[in-house]
């Protein structure tokens, strides 16, 4: 029991979910078929703004063709390991769910594309890192590898504004949403400053909510 409890079997339960959805897709209709991406859940504005919101969450889990799958299957792979081990499963569960909506929330108000994909959530792993970095500047070890993230969080961003069709507002809002979150939900081996998690945590819902009201304002 405790060597499956020391597994990243949240990380590997996610990849698994994110495989059957991409396979059962490929099989009814294709990935890269725009009315088979609606109907499995892709974040679309005017569907959002119908009342449709199980939309913010649901794109976390859908790929458009092979090779996004592939990258971000794997990004997860190795990142997630990380990040579950350093908060603990519930609380890695809760930063990847939660960073996808703040980042489907940031491209709803600030994208009017049909997107999906799990970038929202990984660049809220980053975030988290970026939180350890912050919190926790007296361990080398975590800052050492938070600056390696921050180094991978900068050369994306900056690939991001290069290449076209990608959603550079839900990544940002992502990395937002979990760097905020990693606060509010604390790490499994220390405490984390009981102010900064209160700021923290209305910060997170203030930035929600306003992204939100943009989004269904509808100015994209």
């Amino acid at each position: 029991m405790n060597r499956l409890r020391d597994k990243p079997y949240v990380t590997y339960g996610l990849l698994g979910i994110m495989i059957l959805v991409y396979l059962i897709m490929t099989i009814t209709g294709g990935t890269e078929n725009p009315g088979n991406l609606l109907r499995f859940g892709a974040k679309y504005n005017p569907l959002i703004r119908a009342g449709e919101y199980w939309r913010l969450i649901a794109p976390v889990f859908i790929h458009i063709g092979l090779t996004h799958i592939l990258m971000n299957g794997i990004t997860l792979y190795f990142i997630g390991q990380y990040v579950e081990t350093l908060f603990g499963h519930w609380r890695f569960l809760i930063i990847f769910l939660v960073s996808g909506v703040v980042g489907n929330l940031a491209s709803f108000a600030f994208s009017y594309n049909v997107s999906a994909g799990a970038s929202t959530a990984i660049f809220g792993l980053f975030g988290a890192f970026m939180m350890l970095g912050e919190s926790f500047s007296r361990n080398q070890a975590i800052v050492s590898m938070a600056k390696t993230f921050l180094l991978f969080i900068v050369l994306n961003i900056a690939m991001d504004l290069f290449t076209p069709g990608i959603d550079i507002a839900g990544h940002l809002g992502g990395l937002v949403g979990g760097f905020l979150i990693a606060y509010v939900s604390g790490v499994s081996f220390s405490k984390v400053n009981p102010i900064k998690r209160v700021i923290a945590g209305i910060t997170l819902v203030l930035v929600a909510g306003a992204l939100f009201v943009i989004g269904m304002r509808g100015s994209f």
